[in-house]
C-alpha cells in the first residue's frame, strides 16, 4: 500500500525568550506537528545556530508536563500533583466566569488597586509578552506592576549619559582591535554576539573579560580581571583617573563632545590605582595597563552586561563605565564605543503597546522586586493585595527575597490566577492556572535588546489540548468585565502590525508583508562597516554630548520596563558624577553581619537554563547539573568542604540547598551559585533567591541580587 506522505511546511519564529540574541528561527511542521526548529541561516546573528535552551525547541513544545487545560485549585496551596489530588480540570468558561466573579466581588469591597498584576521577559513579544497585559490591567484600574527585575539601572545610567541611542552595532565588534566584555557572560548568555568577538580576535583583537568570576567567557577571553563583587564603580573610576595621569584622553574629543569633563577629572583624583587595589583587589599596575590599552588601541570597545548593576552602585559603576570610551574617544571609529542595549533605537510605540493612558491619576505603583512585601502586609497598602494575577514571570523563582512572596502566596484571602506552560513554583500557589500557548502556537513581533532586527514569529501549529495564546486571555477578561474598547478586539495580526511605527525611517518603507516573506528585518542605523553613530557627537541628549555631569537629575525608571505613569520621578536627587557606591553587605561594609555571614554571593545566569525556563526538564539539568555552590579551596578548606558534598547556603532572610564545587575559579570570600532552579526540584524548599535582598540599586530601583552576604555549611 503505498501512503502519500504529507510534505513538510516550514514557518518563520522569533525565539520569545529574555535574551540579547532574539534568534531567527524556522518551524518545521508536518501532519500538523511541530516536528523540528532550527535557527534560521540567512540571519545575520542567528546564522543558523541555537543555543543549548534551544536547539530542541519542538521537543520543549511536546513536553509530557505541559499544562493543558484550564484548572482550578481544591488541594492546599503550594502542592503539586504529586503531592495530592490539589487541581482539577475546569473549562475556560468556568475560569473566566470565575475570574469575573471574583474580580468584581473584590473590587466591590476593596476597589480595583486590591487587584496586581505580575508580568516580566518570560515572553519579550509585543503581542504575547512583558507589556500584552498591560492595556487590560490599566483598563481594569489595578495596582501598576513596575517592572525593574533587570537593565532598570544600567538602562536609566545609560539614558542619562547618553540618551536614548542603541549605540555600537555589535555585528561591528569584527572591526575592533580591543574588546572589554564587562559584566556579562557571552558563552552563555550572548552566544551569537561571540563569534563576532572571535572574529576580531582572530584578526588581531585582544578580549578582556570583567567578571566577578572566572566565567565560561572569562576563560576564553585573553585577559581576565577580577573586581570583587560590586567594585567596579572603583574599577572604572581608576581606568578614568590613569587615563588622565598618562595623558590617554582625548582631549580633542572630550571638548567637542563630552559635558563634564573637568568635575569628573576632580572626582577621579582620589582612585589611585593603589586605592582601586585596595577595594577591588584588582592589582594598581592591571589598572593603569587596562587604561593604557583601552585607550591607544583603536577601536576599542566595551559590552557591557546587566550584571553591573545589581548591587548598591551597580547603576553609579555603569555610568562610570560609559565614560571610558567618550573618554578614549573610542566613538570616533568604526566599531568603537560602547554595546549596552540596541533596543533605543527600535521603533516601537511602546505608549500604545501598554496604554498608560487607561491608568486612572493616582493609582498606585508597586515594583516587582517587592512583591513579598506586597502579599505579607509589610508594605502595608490600602486597600491590601486580595489578588495576583501572574504571567511571562515565576516570582518563586526569579524575585528577591522569594521565602516571603511564597508566605504571601500560601494567604487563603489571596486569589491567584497563573498562567504558565507547567506547574512550576509559583503556580503550585495558583487558585486558577491558565494554560498557555508557546512561540510555535501563537503570531507575535519580537523586537531585540542584543542586536538591531526585528522578528516575526508565525503561528506554525495550533495550541494542543485548550492551551491558550496570552493575547487570547485579555480578550476573554475584557469581554468578562465589560470592556469594549478597540485593542480588545484586534487580531494577534492586527496588534503586531499596530505596535511598529512604520513611518519612521529606520523601517526602510517596509510593510508586514516584508516579514512575513523574509521573517526579519534589520532596522536602518546605517551600515555595519562604516557605521560611526557618533562619531562627531550627535547624542540624543538635551545637550547633545555625553552627559557626565547631571544637573538636578532624578531618579527614574527607565522605559519600556517602567510602569508608563505620570510623575515617574521619584524625587531622589542623583549623584552629579558618576562614582563608587559601597556595596551594603560585605566584609568592609557590614563586619557585624559578616561575623554570622562572612561570603559574598554572586547569582549569575545558568548555561543551560534560560531563567527558569527549562529547569524543569531532565536533559536540560543533565547538561547543567544539580544545583551547585561554586567555593573556592580556602573557603571550603575551613569549612570542611569537599568536592560534591551536600552544603546549605543561608542568611536571615532563607537558605537553600546544594552541592559543592571547589574550583579556583572563585576567589576567597565569594561564592557562586547560579539561577534558575526551582524550588520544588531542588535538594531543599528553597533556591538562591531565597537569600536574595529586595533592596534596590540607587538609580532605576533596580535589584541587588549581587549585594548579598551568606554562611556555607556542609550538610550532614
Amino acid at each position: 500500500m503505498n501512503e502519500q506522505l504529507n510534505p513538510t511546511k516550514t514557518f518563520f519564529g522569533a525565539c520569545p525568550h529574555d535574551c540579547p540574541d532574539t534568534c531567527a528561527m524556522v518551524y518545521e511542521v508536518a501532519d500538523g506537528k511541530l516536528v523540528n526548529v532550527k535557527g534560521n541561516k540567512e540571519h545575520p546573528i542567528t546564522r543558523g545556530t541555537l543555543c543549548v535552551k534551544l536547539k530542541d525547541f519542538h521537543d520543549h513544545h511536546h513536553n509530557p508536563d505541559r499544562l493543558m487545560y484550564p484548572m482550578r485549585r481544591v488541594g492546599p496551596k503550594g502542592t503539586g500533583p504529586n503531592g495530592g489530588n490539589n487541581f482539577e480540570r475546569i473549562t475556560w468558561e468556568e475560569a473566566i466566569s470565575e475570574i469575573g466573579r471574583r474580580w468584581r466581588d473584590i473590587i466591590s469591597e476593596y476597589g480595583a488597586q486590591a487587584i496586581m498584576p505580575q508580568s516580566y521577559l518570560g515572553n519579550m513579544g509585543l503581542v504575547q509578552g512583558i507589556n500584552s497585559g498591560d492595556p487590560f490591567f490599566n483598563r481594569l484600574g489595578s495596582t501598576v506592576n513596575e517592572k525593574t527585575y533587570c537593565t532598570s539601572g544600567s538602562s536609566s545610567a545609560w539614558l542619562l549619559t547618553y540618551g536614548p541611542t542603541g549605540g555600537v552595532d555589535p555585528e561591528s565588534f569584527v572591526h575592533c582591535k580591543y574588546i572589554v566584555i564587562w559584566a556579562c557572560n557571552s558563552i552563555s548568555t550572548n552566544l551569537h554576539h561571540w563569534p563576532f568577538v572571535l572574529e576580531a580576535q582572530k584578526r588581531g583583537a585582544k578580549v578582556v573579560v570583567v567578571d566577578a568570576y572566572k566565567s565560561r567567557t572569562a576563560k576564553a577571553g585573553d585577559w581576565h580581571i577580577c573586581p570583587k563583587p560590586g567594585t567596579d564603580g572603583a574599577l572604572a573610576m581608576g581606568v578614568i583617573n590613569s587615563m588622565i595621569q598618562q595623558g590617554l584622553v582625548d582631549q580633542d574629543y572630550v571638548d567637542k563632545y563630552v559635558g563634564g569633563y573637568p568635575e569628573l577629572k576632580e572626582r577621579a583624583k582620589e582612585f589611585t590605582p593603589e586605592y582601586v587595589e585596595k577595594v577591588t583587589g584588582v592589582k594598581a599596575a592591571d589598572v593603569i595597563k587596562f587604561a593604557r590599552e583601552f585607550a591607544t588601541s583603536q577601536p576599542s570597545a566595551i559590552r557591557i552586561g546587566v550584571a553591573i548593576e545589581r548591587s548598591t552602585g551597580g547603576a553609579q559603576a555603569a555610568r562610570a563605565v560609559y565614560a571610558i570610551p567618550a573618554l578614549a574617544g573610542s566613538w570616533r571609529h568604526v566599531g568603537g564605543g560602547m554595546l549596552q542595549l540596541p533596543l533605543w533605537d527600535f521603533p516601537v510605540d511602546w505608549v500604545k503597546a501598554a496604554r498608560p493612558d487607561f491608568i486612572k491619576p493616582g493609582t498606585r505603583v508597586v515594583n516587582n522586586l517587592r512583591l513579598g512585601q506586597a502579599l505579607n502586609g509589610e508594605m502595608q497598602l490600602d486597600p491590601p493585595i486580595k489578588s495576583l494575577f501572574v504571567f511571562c514571570t515565576n516570582p518563586v523563582s526569579q524575585s528577591p527575597e522569594t521565602n516571603k512572596i511564597v508566605e504571601g502566596l500560601k494567604r487563603e484571602d489571596l486569589f491567584t490566577v497563573v498562567a504558565e506552560h507547567f506547574l512550576n513554583d509559583t503556580a503550585k500557589y495558583a487558585d486558577i492556572v491558565l494554560p498557555a500557548a508557546m512561540a510555535g502556537e501563537a503570531e507575535d513581533m519580537m523586537w531585540s535588546w542584543g542586536h538591531f532586527y526585528f522578528t516575526y514569529n508565525q503561528k506554525a501549529v495550533d495550541p494542543p489540548g485548550e492551551c491558550k495564546p496570552t493575547s487570547d486571555m485579555w480578550r476573554l477578561l475584557a469581554a468578562e468585565m465589560g470592556f469594549d474598547d478597540p485593542v480588545f478586539k484586534m487580531t494577534d495580526a492586527e496588534l503586531c502590525e499596530a505596535y511598529i511605527n512604520w513611518g519612521d525611517p529606520k523601517m526602510g518603507g517596509i510593510d508586514m508583508n516584508y516579514f512575513k516573506e523574509h521573517g526579519y528585518y534589520r532596522i536602518d542605523v546605517g551600515p555595519v562597516d562604516t557605521r560611526t553613530p557618533h562619531a562627531e557627537g550627535k547624542f540624543p541628549t538635551p545637550s547633545g554630548k555625553v552627559e557626565i555631569l547631571l544637573k538636578d537629575a532624578r531618579n527614574f525608571v527607565a522605559p519600556p520596563f517602567r510602569a508608563m505613569y505620570e510623575g515617574e520621578q521619584d524625587g531622589t536627587l542623583l549623584d552629579p558624577l558618576p562614582g563608587y557606591q559601597p556595596v551594603r553587605e560585605s566584609p568592609e561594609t557590614n563586619p557585624d553581619l559578616a561575623k554570622r555571614y562572612p561570603l559574598n554571593i554572586i547569582s549569575p545566569k545558568s548555561h543551560a537554563f534560560l531563567n527558569s525556563c527549562y529547569a524543569n526538564e531532565p536533559h536540560k539539568i543533565k547538561v547543567q547539573g544539580e544545583q551547585f555552590v561554586l567555593i573556592s579551596p580556602v573557603d571550603a578548606a575551613k569549612r570542611n568542604i569537599r568536592e560534591g558534598d551536600p552544603v546549605r547556603v543561608q542568611n536571615d532572610r532563607g537558605d537553600f540547598q546544594g552541592v559543592a564545587r571547589v574550583s579556583d575559579d572563585v576567589n576567597p570570600g565569594i561564592v557562586v551559585a547560579t539561577l534558575g532552579y526551582w524550588r520544588q526540584l531542588n535538594r531543599s524548599d528553597g533556591s538562591v533567591n531565597s537569600i536574595s535582598s529586595d533592596a534596590w540599586s540607587n538609580i532605576g530601583r533596580a535589584p541587588t541580587f549581587s549585594d548579598n552576604l551568606v554562611e556555607v555549611t556542609r550538610v550532614n
